[in-house]
């Protein structure tokens, strides 16, 4: 299950496709992509820390870009190989990191009423654990040969989820909108978290029937 349905995913393909051929005959390279899209990822977490919410509301989502059209690439390409996909794995959880770094430090520096800062720096810091938590649990049964992109709020969605509101409407009345951001994706990314493992766990099971039953 995830909060974005199939056919939303598959539009979203469609678009990037040409723009991935397209750099492609630039040459481009996917880990030049995935470098680019890190490092705009930073600057949105500078953004966040400096208070110009909607220009990192902007950028985040343009590091999703980034993020679709370097695997996207690298298959059209034939370019893919296990250290570019380590390269951009370990790049987007730099990325994440500075980014809630921002944010936590945006709700320091007065983003917040003075009396909610202990209470949204830890939210921002559940967020990032949550966020990382999330992968982790994906490499980790990758890693063991299982298939695990299961989960309501996978990558795609912390990106849009973060990024389209607080473009729009930038971190709201005392910071408040944002808060309610960083809360909710603490919150799903820990459920997310648990609908893996019990995934892991219900497939590792059949798994060991079946070699029982055979």
């Amino acid at each position: 299950m995830s909060l974005f349905p199939r056919w939303l995913r598959t539009g979203f393909d469609a678009l990037v496709l040409p723009i991935a051929r397209w750099l492609g005959t630039l040459g481009a390279t996917p880990n030049a992509i995935s470098t680019v899209g890190a490092s705009v990822l930073v600057a949105a977490g500078a953004a966040f820390a400096t208070g110009r919410v909607r220009a990192g509301g902007a950028l985040l989502l343009l590091s999703g870009l980034f993020d679709m059209l370097d695997g996207r690439l690298a298959r059209i390409s034939g370019q893919a190989t296990p250290f570019g996909a380590f390269y951009d794995s370990t790049l987007d959880r730099v990325g994440e990191s500075i980014l809630f770094l921002g944010i936590a430090l945006f709700f320091v520096d007065g983003g917040v009423p003075a009396a909610m800062v202990p209470g949204a720096v830890a939210a921002a810091i559940l967020a990032l654990a949550g966020s990382l938590l999330v992968s982790y649990t994906r490499a980790r049964a990758e890693g063991l040969n299982l298939e695990c992109k299961v989960g309501i709020l996978q990558r795609a969605e912390r990106i849009v989820g973060l990024s389209a509101p607080t473009l729009f409407f930038g971190a709201g009345p005392e910071g408040r909108l944002l808060l309610a951001i960083v809360v909710l994706l603490a919150v799903l990314s820990f459920i997310t978290v648990v609908q893996r493992i019990l995934h892991v766990r219900r497939v590792t099971r059949a798994v060991a029937r079946e070699r029982t039953s055979s």
